[in-house]
């Protein structure tokens, strides 16, 4: 099976990720979700609880042909404007969903009002993401999905959002990875062999990581592809390096 024609990407939302009061745990979180699908993350954005950066951000992005998860600013305090954001940069109205609003109300019931119904003001057409917590729910427009910041709220509807949209992506033959460090050469050394090997395996992707510790003396060399693929180029390359009288030792195998 082939690459997937979508690319995925990550919006992360909110000054704490900028002034470091707070970590972010969604993007390593995210990467593994995706890879036990046989996905892969493209990109990612931080952005602070800024209107226009925020609209400037989702213009963009809602041009791309990208499936994007966007977390955090969905609430209901004054921070929280990504709702508003969205809507404008997809053009479209800010309207209190039907669905959501009912969802709701039979959660808080008359606690829902002034303050929480807020959250049911979604793009014009909005989709609603379930949330298994509190059932405040996320929103789908495109392929765009928007979720809440908590880890233990967005975790779920991110795996509900995959498996629900999006399983046509889904790789069952993921690509694999050999890893090798190759000793006692500088990078310059390989480099012609490198050039070599990506041109007669363009399928394959080459990685070089020389060693800063052990400077000349280490590469942390891998290539990254399908199995059969993979093992008609690292037959190549070890063939070459041995040709050259390179050493090597191989630590991660098919």
């Amino acid at each position: 099976m082939g690459k997937p024609l979508q690319k995925i990407g990550l919006i992360l939302i909110g000054n704490e990720l900028l002034n470091g009061s707070r970590q972010d745990k969604h993007m390593g979180h995210a990467i593994q979700l995706l890879q036990k699908r046989g996905l892969s993350l493209s990109w990612v954005r931080i952005i602070g609880d800024s209107k226009a950066q925020l609209i400037s951000t989702f213009t963009q992005t809602f041009a791309l042909d990208d499936v994007v998860f966007s977390f955090g600013g969905i609430g209901a305090t004054p921070d929280d404007i990504t709702r508003l954001c969205a809507a404008e940069a997809s053009e479209k109205k800010l309207i209190r969903h039907p669905q959501a609003q009912t969802l709701i109300e039979n959660q808080f019931g008359a606690d829902a009002y002034p303050n929480r119904i807020l959250m049911s003001d979604l793009p014009e057409g909005a989709d609603l993401i379930p949330n298994p917590v509190n059932n405040i729910p996320g929103f789908k427009v495109g392929n765009h999905h928007f979720v809440p910041g908590f880890p233990d709220m967005a975790w779920p509807m991110i795996e509900w959002v995959l498996d629900t949209h999006y399983s046509h992506l889904f790789n069952h033959h993921p690509d694999t990875e050999v890893r090798w460090d190759i000793l006692g050469v500088p990078e310059s050394t390989l480099l012609d062999s490198m050039n070599e090997l990506v041109d007669k395996f363009p399928t394959v992707d080459l990685s070089s990581l020389p060693s800063t510790e052990h400077r000349g003396e280490l590469i942390d060399f891998g290539l990254k592809g399908q199995a059969e693929d993979l093992l008609s180029a690292s037959t190549w390359l070890e063939d070459r390096l041995d040709e050259m009288n390179v050493s090597y030792k191989v630590t991660k195998q098919l």
